[in-house]
């Protein structure tokens, strides 16, 4: 076992990792209506895109429940890396961390904010990878929902194939823009969290008048 693996297990261990996952444990009734669901839409900034090797440079998120975005939980978090920015500054804009968090108070505020709720983002899967990371949690049991794969499937259908459609039609700016979402402060984590947040309520609206009512019938069209 290297350090690395010692090192994970024993963040594992402490009370508000094992709460997290507590918490994660406890099923989403099939039948509970979309407007009952709890979501955090996230984003994050990076080093990189490649999980193994960048790192987070910011954290972004706001919470949506009872179909509303709850601006007073707006967050953003910068924590510590000891990676150089490089190239990745020319499309985030950050050049230096201001006021870092160190990682361990990092994880602690992010698993409680999201506690068990269903996390959201475009192209959630890199975000959640990034996530597992840094908070030392292999395959976070967490729901995810990527925004640009729903917007695919119910344009296209559930059986739709990214091969089927030019990507850059789902692109983040490409939605917003087709939703009428006025694209404000892009490519910081705390902006484009907020930008996806409106994006998926206009999905989940959309979804709606196509008869998509409940957690379950949502999933099934994801």
């Amino acid at each position: 076992m290297s350090w690395w693996d010692i090192f994970r297990k024993s963040e594992d261990s402490r009370s508000y990792v094992r709460e997290f996952l507590e918490k994660s444990k406890v099923k989403i009734p099939a039948i509970r209506r979309l407007d009952q669901l709890r979501f955090v839409v996230l984003d994050t900034e990076t080093t990189g895109l490649d999980p193994t090797k960048d790192h987070i440079l910011s954290f972004g998120a706001v919470k949506i429940e009872n179909s509303k975005i709850l601006v007073k939980s707006s967050m953003e978090l910068y924590p510590e890396s000891s990676r150089k920015i490089g190239k990745s500054a020319e499309i985030h804009g950050i050049t230096q961390v201001p006021n870092p968090v160190r990682q361990e108070e990092f994880t602690k505020t992010i698993l409680q904010y999201i506690g068990n709720s269903i996390l959201v983002g475009q192209h959630i899967h890199f975000d959640k990878a990034m996530l597992e990371k840094i908070t030392g949690i292999p395959s976070m049991p967490t729901i995810t929902i990527d925004t640009a794969n729903l917007a695919l499937r119910l344009e296209k259908g559930p059986q739709a194939q990214w091969n089927q459609v030019a990507q850059k039609d789902y692109s983040l700016d490409s939605l917003c823009e087709r939703f009428g979402i006025k694209a404000d402060d892009r490519h910081t984590a705390s902006g484009d969290a907020f930008l996806t947040a409106q994006l998926f309520l206009k999905l989940l609206k959309l979804a709606e008048s196509k008869g998509i009512l409940t957690y379950g019938e949502l999933l099934k069209t994801y």
